[in-house]
């Protein structure tokens, strides 16, 4: 009965390409920190500020979720899906605490290397959730998901590498800890983008 007076469908994919969009610019602030090593106060509040900012869309999504009576993808999906974009946004921001409260001001190649392949799995989640609204784009929206996968297996070649170089070669047990630290952080970023292509790929399939 009640029914008719609730909202239908929402503006979901909306919020979804606010937050989309949110990452990108996060993960490019942390690769800029980590590129430049200096300013690390500044950059790491300027990527909390993009945190903070995709956190009220979180809730603000959840919030539409409970009011809305019918959606546009399942109910359950949709909450995964946002709750999952924030964890990639959590730990970019994590990152560039890490590196304020560690002072690290300068990196290894390999760790440049992982915050630029963080960059690229951010860009790819961005435009498959652009293309979510319409399952006209499922075949592209399915390619790009791949090419998450992909960008997540070189992540973890390039992490692996960068663990063997760091331990073999780090005198310092303070700086290898450190190191390994963001090392993993940035690693994790990139499964937690494969985590949200897991999860449009399922959308996809159930409503393609």
């Amino acid at each position: 009965m009640f029914s008719r007076f609730m909202p239908r469908e929402g503006k979901f994919f909306e919020m979804f390409n606010e937050h989309a969009a949110l990452i990108v610019e996060g993960s490019r602030e942390l690769a800029a920190l980590m590129a430049s090593g200096d300013d690390l106060e500044r950059r790491a509040h300027k990527v909390e500020s993009i945190e903070k900012r995709g956190d009220r869309i979180t809730r603000s999504t959840i919030e539409l979720l409970h009011k809305t009576f019918i959606t546009p993808i399942d109910r359950e999906d949709i909450h995964q899906l946002i709750s999952e974009m924030d964890n990639i946004l959590d730990l970019i921001e994590d990152s560039a605490q890490l590196m304020f409260l560690y002072d690290v001001r300068v990196l290894p190649p390999d760790a440049k290397k992982l915050a630029d392949i963080c960059v690229d799995c951010c860009e790819k989640v961005k435009d498959a959730v652009a293309l979510l609204s319409s399952m006209k784009n499922a075949d592209v929206i399915m390619a790009i998901c791949q090419d998450i996968d992909r960008l997540e297996s070189e992540a973890d070649h390039v992490m692996r590498a960068a663990m063997g170089r760091l331990f073999r070669d780090e005198p310092d047990v303070r700086e290898l800890i450190k190191l390994r630290t963001v090392y993993e952080h940035l690693e994790t970023v990139t499964d937690h983008c494969e985590d949200v292509a897991n999860i449009i790929q399922g959308i996809v399939i159930e409503n393609a």
